[in-house]
């Protein structure tokens, strides 16, 4: 077997939480990003500082129209924007993020790649683009699995739930299998627990000031927010474990009326996390907690971007670059690390196998 690691292009890449599950060996390893593809400029410098790899900022389709030099690659990730497919997304018909999947495939082609990986919402599956993707793939020679997972089935302190589709060419590599579970939520079949917010923020002191600070991890990126006193006693009034029914009950006074007419629905919003069990799903504003059950699971706050860092599972010594919203986007946009490393290891062995008989 060759002693240099396998060669992946990153697309959609954002920040890269895929590919550090992919390339750091604290997750996986084995691989090496040889180029990475996204529209976000912040993004991109997180990625460049992250892997120095090159990249290509701005639109892949416009990217791909100028003919460029496609590197050869043994597997392409990443995950066309899931907006288009998003429930939370209800005009998604003819959003035409729904086609990106189409570049992607592009480039599967022009790279070479004998894998590649697809990471969306659950709702990919159900899409009538799922099957035009399974077309398109079959004609490029390529076979499919595919299922939703969740992300704290693989060791992220999150219930994020996912669905990857792995792709493989047919007569050039060993079939893949889906992800094995390393965590599972009541410790069944020997395996560890869920991770839970105890876990990986527990230990972290108050947060300081309200901007990046220049200090070393963790604390650079454990600020706060200027909350007003309205805000501040908001918080006070929603109890361990509580959400905004229990705003409404404790303090209908200072309770938005959009949530007192709003009778059901919304149970996370301006929730408080549970040391006890993983994270909801972090998203790109996990500092408002009117978006979502973001606010700490007992100090009278919104969750810090160290403490959403970490619940994704990025290592504190990640290099985030940019604004506090940049960064948060960023954040909120990955793939839990965790989650990909899972994934990388089981193509990881199918590519290696098939290098495994070339060499002998």
């Amino acid at each position: 077997m060759r002693q240099d690691k396998l060669r992946l292009i990153d697309l959609f890449s954002g920040a890269g939480g895929m590919t550090l599950g992919f390339t750091d060996e604290r997750f996986c390893g084995g691989f090496e990003c040889v180029l990475s593809v996204d529209n976000d400029s912040a993004a991109m410098d997180t990625h460049k500082a992250a892997y120095a790899a090159p990249g290509v900022v701005g639109n892949i389709e416009t990217w791909l129209e100028s003919d460029p030099d496609v590197p050869q690659a043994d597997i392409v990730i990443g995950g066309p924007p899931c907006q288009g497919f998003s429930l939370l997304n209800k005009n998604r018909q003819g959003d035409g993020r729904r086609a990106l999947w189409e570049p992607y495939m592009d480039v599967v082609a022009l790279s070479g790649a004998k894998m590649f990986v697809m990471e969306n919402v659950p709702e990919l599956l159900r899409s009538g683009e799922f099957d035009d993707i399974a077309k398109r793939a079959q004609k490029m020679g390529f076979s499919l699995i595919y299922d939703v997972v969740n992300a704290a089935d693989y060791g992220a302190a999150q219930t994020r739930k996912r669905a990857i589709v792995i792709g493989w060419k047919r007569g050039e590599t060993e079939a893949p299998t889906l992800p094995q579970q390393t965590h599972s939520k009541d410790g069944a079949n020997g395996l560890p627990r869920w991770r839970v917010v105890r876990e990986v923020i527990g230990e972290l002191p108050d947060p300081e000031g309200v901007e990046i600070r220049d200090c070393r991890p963790p604390l650079n990126l454990h600020f706060g927010r200027s909350p007003t006193e309205v805000s501040l006693a908001r918080y006070r009034a929603v109890p361990i474990g509580g959400n905004r029914f229990d705003l409404q009950r404790n303090a209908p006074e200072i309770t938005p009326a959009c949530w007192i007419r709003k009778t059901s629905g919304g149970t996370d919003l301006f929730g408080r996390l549970w040391w006890d069990r993983p994270s909801v799903t972090i998203r790109t504003e996990f500092f408002k907690p009117e978006k979502g059950r973001y606010l700490h699971p007992e100090k009278h706050r919104p969750i810090t971007h160290r403490e959403a860092a970490r619940i994704m599972g990025f290592p504190d010594d990640f290099p985030f670059r940019g604004s506090k919203v940049e960064i948060a986007r960023q954040i909120g946009n990955a793939v839990p690390p965790p989650l990909a490393a899972a994934i990388a290891k089981v193509a990881l062995k199918a590519l290696s196998a098939n290098l495994m008989i070339e060499a002998a």
